[in-house]
């Protein structure tokens, strides 16, 4: 499918705005929404492809640029440097701002001419706990959780109570993608978003892709996995097939 694409500037509940990159099919609408949340690493040309792609099989979709307060517009490249800085930005973030950044974004890509009110997540690192985060107080129909550090993790987001906790308000379905070999996320932490999906009832899949590691689905990162990659975008694009639409 035939898309077209455009930098956006996403009004902010607490004022100024939020950098997006926006894209949707040509064919006339409505068409339903996906947002995409990125990696450390910014709206990058990774982040860019992931919009487009999911644009090319009929949603009109959002990345929009959760940094905005500390570190705007930054595109970070796959090395120690990139690393290094996306890191010290992640460490600034807030619980409560990145909920207001969800719902500004889900605002503004529902209020375009072309698209119906039904609203899928995907985010990839930080941007997988964004999206299992946001799905606890946010009604989405359907979300894909790609390697997303930290959700099971002691302390969550800015130092605010762990996300796993919030688990059973998910509303959507949940699906989660990680990889056997991601010593950024133990098995023991995936055992337990697991067992927080089950016992609060939400309707989810968790995948484990064995001899995958952190980042499998970039193919800029030396981490990516071809076959990993390819399993998991075949099952993103059933989910919000079915869910979406």
């Amino acid at each position: 499918m035939d898309i077209r694409t455009e930098h956006v500037d996403i009004p902010c509940t607490q004022g100024g705005t939020m950098k997006g990159y926006l894209a949707r099919p040509t064919e006339p609408g409505p068409h339903p929404c996906v947002i995409v949340w990125m990696e450390i690493f910014g709206i990058n040309s990774h982040i860019r492809d992931v919009v487009e792609r999911i644009a090319a099989e009929g949603y009109v979709t959002l990345a929009a640029d959760f940094f905005h307060r500390t570190m705007p517009g930054v595109e970070l490249d796959y090395d120690d440097a990139g690393m290094a800085q996306g890191m010290e930005a992640m460490g600034k973030l807030d619980v409560d701002e990145m909920i207001l950044d969800a719902k500004d974004a889900r605002e503004f890509v529902t209020s375009q001419s072309d698209t119906t009110d039904k609203v899928g997540v995907i985010g990839f690192c930080i941007g997988g706990h964004v999206t299992y985060l946001t799905a606890t107080m946010i009604a989405f129909e359907a979300q894909a959780s790609f390697y997303g550090g930290g959700i099971a993790a002691p302390v969550g987001i800015g130092d605010k109570a762990p996300t796993i906790l919030l688990t059973p308000r998910i509303q959507g379905k949940m699906v989660c993608f990680f990889g056997a070999e991601d010593s950024m996320i133990p098995a023991d932490q995936v055992e337990a978003i697991q067992e927080a999906l089950d016992d609060g009832g939400v309707e989810h899949e968790v995948h484990v892709y064995e001899g995958a590691d952190h980042g499998f689905f970039c193919d800029q990162r030396a981490t990516y996995n071809e076959a990993a990659a390819k399993d998991a975008w075949e099952k993103v694009k059933t989910l919000f097939a079915e869910e979406l639409r």
